[in-house]
């Protein structure tokens, strides 16, 4: 999963940086290269990088505990 984001990644700031360099030679399909790379981003690239990042619970260390009497503590124990 971690190579496929990054490959996902390197290929969207590719086509980003296609779309950058096609706008400044004022060519009209720069801004729907632009306008799909951010979208492809927006709902390919963030929902599998939040899914990669949360799956494992990883998450769980920095929920605050109200029932501890200080919620704020980081256990290093449930690190």
């Amino acid at each position: 999963m971690k190579t496929v984001l990054k490959i996902l990644f390197i290929l969207f700031l590719g086509s980003l940086v296609f779309g950058f360099y096609l706008k400044s030679q004022q060519n009209a399909t720069a801004d729907i290269v632009i306008g799909l790379t951010i979208l492809f981003l927006t709902f390919i690239l963030m929902p599998l990088f939040i899914y990669h990042r949360y799956r494992k619970g990883k998450y769980k260390k920095y929920i605050l505990d109200p029932t501890k009497k200080n919620p704020f503590k980081i256990d290093k124990e449930n690190l």
